[in-house]
């Protein structure tokens, strides 16, 4: 079935859809801006998240772990937490920590973390929230989609985000859900006002813009046929490219990469051609140097797709497509809608190589290892 049918479909029959490829991750695809304010409407009718906070208000560093697309959510996290209340974070996958303890906690005086996982059952993610809380006397924030579950259980606390469990194997609406449950508790913590009044102002805005970005990216894939994928970020924006390059793996059984953006000038550009598809999340503060490699990557031939919120006019002759939000939001604000244009490459691409996205092969909703092959 060809993505424009599933998207017909999908719209006016929705219940008649089970089964059918790619169905389940477009609706989450789409489903996202609504849900997303949901998602903050319930955070502020709480009314708990002082209570939260509590146990966390000496940290002076913040450890932000997870696996896979979670991984990606914490170095989004990690990089707006610091923007925004000015406190150092960083962020880990949960192996690193199991198998390399002392190199992650060196220097780990007044540490707090926030291990993320979707289902709560993750196991690495399990594994590293016992490790802080039972063994290294360091306070968890559990981040999951699913309540309770064996992360909930272990750790101090947990932000409380309405169920965003998918049906799809692939981290769509959960991936954009606790990444912004994540920045309204750092404005939170940081007693920003304005900044959660420009949180709520998001979901209104983005809805517009994932409406016209579907038909425009099911055009473009449908019009190129590419052999490799390159997606690129600096800043606040790396985590992000990350998880595009990771949707695109995913979702179409293709092989993507990801870089900060200026380093890709250094060795991986040798790859650049026309069957190459490269993709730009461009930042406000790296703006100019990150357009110069735009302009680089076109000039040498490659097929570029650029995400902003807005755009100048090289960054338009620079661009097979270009994705615009021109939302007046602060730019730790407008992150979420960045992973837009990564998921529904890799679900148009997946369709139209006769895939189901909704399902690809070896992949599972939940990592849970045996003990006796866990990671210690």
């Amino acid at each position: 079935m060809s993505d424009q049918r599933l998207f017909d479909q999908k719209k006016a029959a929705p219940s008649t859809m089970t089964g059918v490829p790619g169905a389940d991750s477009l609706s989450e695809i789409l489903s996202q801006p609504q849900f997303w304010g949901r998602c903050l409407e319930g955070l502020e009718r709480e009314g708990s998240l002082a209570r939260i906070r509590q146990p966390f208000h000496s940290a002076r560093q913040w450890l932000f772990i997870g696996c896979g697309s979670s991984y990606y959510i914490a170095l989004a996290a990690a990089a707006a937490w610091s923007r925004i209340t000015g406190i150092r974070a960083r962020a880990i996958p949960a192996s690193e920590l199991l198998l390399f303890p002392d190199l992650v906690l060196a220097d780990a005086e007044d540490l707090a973390a926030v291990v993320i996982s979707r289902s709560g059952r993750t196991s690495e993610a399990v594994q590293a929230a016992r490790l802080l809380e039972r063994e290294k006397n360091i306070r968890v924030l559990a981040v999951t989609g699913t309540p309770d579950q064996p992360l909930e259980q272990i750790a101090t606390a947990t932000l409380p985000l309405l169920p965003c469990d998918e049906q799809s194997t692939v981290m769509t609406r959960s991936f954009s859900s606790m990444l912004l449950g994540l920045q309204y508790l750092a404005a939170c913590q940081a007693d920003d006002c304005k900044l959660l009044k420009s949180l709520g102002k998001l979901s209104g805005l983005a809805q517009p813009a994932m409406d016209s970005l579907h038909p425009q990216v099911r055009d473009f894939v449908g019009s190129h046929q590419f052999a490799d994928y390159v997606c690129l970020g600096q800043g606040l924006f790396f985590g992000l490219a990350c998880e595009t390059a990771l949707k695109i793996t995913e979702m179409s059984v293709s092989y993507a990469q990801s870089f900060h953006t200026l380093e890709f000038r250094h060795g991986p550009k040798s790859i650049v051609g026309p069957e190459t598809l490269i993709m730009f999340l461009l930042s406000e503060q790296g703006y100019e140097a990150e357009c110069d490699v735009l302009q680089e990557i076109k000039g040498l031939g490659g097929t570029t797709l650029a995400v902003t919120n807005r755009a100048d006019k090289r960054a338009r002759a620079a661009s097979d497509l270009i994705v615009e939000f021109d939302f007046d939001l602060p730019e730790v604000v407008r992150l979420a809608p960045y992973v837009f244009a990564g998921q529904l490459t890799g679900l148009c691409t997946g369709l139209k190589k006769g895939l189901d996205p909704d399902h690809p092969r070896n992949l599972s909703r939940v990592v849970v290892l045996d003990e006796e092959t866990s990671v210690t």
